[in-house]
């Protein structure tokens, strides 16, 4: 048996190779190909004198949908002796779930319900038992989202029109978040359905979801006692010193209930509140990846959320007890937070949109840190506008935190004075004259490596770049001696002197 396909790794005395390579031993025309184009030749040529033509064979494999389980949707079907396995009927539709059941033997409670699965057979009319198998889940979230769209119709999965009017143009919904392990089950059962759909008429999409978010998982370190027991982390905590030592510590993992490294979410309700919680969640790491829930981070999201409402009340008593029109003259110090505010709008909002709420976090600790000192409160009140941007700012920030610190920023938007919901605001409109930047700072290399940086305006001219890069010690120190061949200048970018 000859070789046909080269390999560095191939042991052809143990086996087979069948990884990736090169044809060899093979026709003149396929020697030196890389298997997948020499697929491609091999088609093109059967094509080509009509011995065979090219096909996609989709290893696709059956659905087991039943569900040896209690909760799910009943399969409607009876089973006769007589008639053998018969359809519910559509005006007995739906079948539902006995209330009345007993989870005290193993295995599925339906089987051994006393009245539920005995019926009529909807054929003959004798006696029948009806199936005690419940649908796979994804069977009923695999078209759910057409079915939000009209959920109270009895004679249809989605009224077309309804369908057309929501997702115009065959469009699918906007986003999809789940976990990875959805992509190759849910997105593939939800696709086949969504072709059924189409093909039956309900709807007009082609495709079921536009766009695919996976989140990480949050995870805890493990822990278990001197015996191999698990133990919750409150437990660990509440361990001797000695006791702790004969305990072992095991890695961050998906929290799980069998390995009890799970937090109880109404203890961190009670001890920290929601949106120390929810500050926490999305400020650690961003969303795609796994989040260690660690009492640390709790905490210090916690003083935070502390730290912002200590920032806003202190600000109370210099604020304008009256509305104040917008001055036509700023401070250069309130002109700058108020840039700083602004430029916040408009890098929260995209962040957020992005989903990097752990940026957006970042962001809002940078724009609490320009506010944060109470003693400057008076100051900036007595600046020249300070008393109508400082409450602009304020309104700002406390707007900007409200998506992710809700509870807080009510509370705040009430301390302002205002007697409306701040969950009925608009997002603020970012101001595009202060979003530009005064000065920027850009590299200066000499013969394409960094050398130094300088300070300019945005919209400064060559030469007053040249003359700042000229005047730099550095720069100084690698051209002495050489002549400028080439001076290149990006505004805004870089600078490149070209020397020799």
């Amino acid at each position: 048996m000859k070789q046909v396909i080269s390999g560095d790794d191939a042991d052809l005395e143990k086996e087979a190779y069948t990884g990736a390579g090169k044809v060899i031993n093979s026709a003149d025309w396929l020697n030196g190909k890389t298997i997948e184009d020499a697929k491609a030749i091999v088609i093109q040529k059967c094509e080509e004198d009509g011995s065979g033509y090219g096909k996609t064979q989709y290893r696709l494999r059956d659905w087991g949908i039943s569900r040896q389980r209690y909760w799910g949707c009943p399969i409607p079907i009876i089973y006769c002796e007589d008639c053998g396995a018969v359809p519910v009927p559509e005006d007995q539709l739906p079948v539902t779930l006995p209330k009345d059941v007993s989870f005290d033997k193993p295995g599925n409670p339906l089987v051994h319900h006393p009245t539920w699965k005995y019926c009529a057979c909807s054929k003959c009319g004798k006696d029948a038992t009806r199936e005690t198998d419940t649908f796979d889940t994804f069977f009923e979230s695999s078209w759910y989202q057409f079915r939000y769209l009209d959920s109270k119709n009895e004679s249809a999965p989605v009224a077309k029109d309804k369908a057309d009017y929501w997702l115009p143009q065959g469009k699918g919904v906007d986003q999809y978040i789940g976990g990875v392990e959805h992509a190759v089950l849910h997105l593939l059962y939800a696709r086949f359905f969504t072709r059924a759909m189409k093909e039956c008429g309900y709807v007009n999409t082609d495709e079921p979801f536009s766009g695919l978010f996976t989140q990480g998982m949050v995870t805890h370190e493990t822990y278990q006692d001197a015996d191999g027991k698990w133990m919750f982390p409150s437990d660990y905590e509440a361990l001797s010193a000695d006791e702790k030592a004969k305990a072992k510590v095991g890695p961050s993992i998906k929290m799980s209930k069998s390995k009890k490294n799970v937090v109880d979410p109404a203890d961190i309700m009670d001890t920290y509140g929601a949106d120390a919680a929810r500050l926490f969640i999305l400020s650690d790491s961003p969303p795609e990846r796994d989040l260690e829930w660690t009492e640390s981070g709790i905490e210090g999201a916690w003083k935070f959320v502390n730290k912002i409402h200590r920032i806003i009340t202190a600000y109370k008593p210099y604020l304008p007890a009256n509305e104040v029109a917008k001055p036509t003259q700023f401070a250069s110090d309130i002109i700058e937070l108020r840039s700083k505010a602004h430029k916040a709008i408009t890098g929260i909002g995209t962040s957020i949109e992005a989903f990097a709420m752990n940026k957006a976090v970042a962001q809002i600790r940078e724009l609490s840190n320009a506010i944060a000192s109470p003693e400057q409160a008076e100051s900036y009140v007595k600046m020249e506008g300070g008393d109508w941007a400082i409450k602009e700012v304020l309104e700002i920030f406390i707007k900007l935190i409200n998506p992710i610190m809700p509870h807080l920023a009510e509370e705040l938007w009430q301390v302002l004075g205002h007697e409306t919901l701040l969950a009925n605001e608009p997002w603020p409109q970012a101001d595009e004259s202060l979003l530009k930047d005064d000065t920027v700072t850009i590299g200066v290399q000499v013969n394409g490596k960094m050398r130094a940086q300088i300070t300019l305006s945005p919209d400064a001219k060559e030469e007053e770049a040249k003359e700042a890069a000229l005047e730099q010690d550095n720069v100084q120190k690698f051209i002495e001696g050489k002549q400028i061949r080439k001076f290149i200048y990006v505004p805004g970018k870089i600078v490149n002197l070209v020397v020799g």
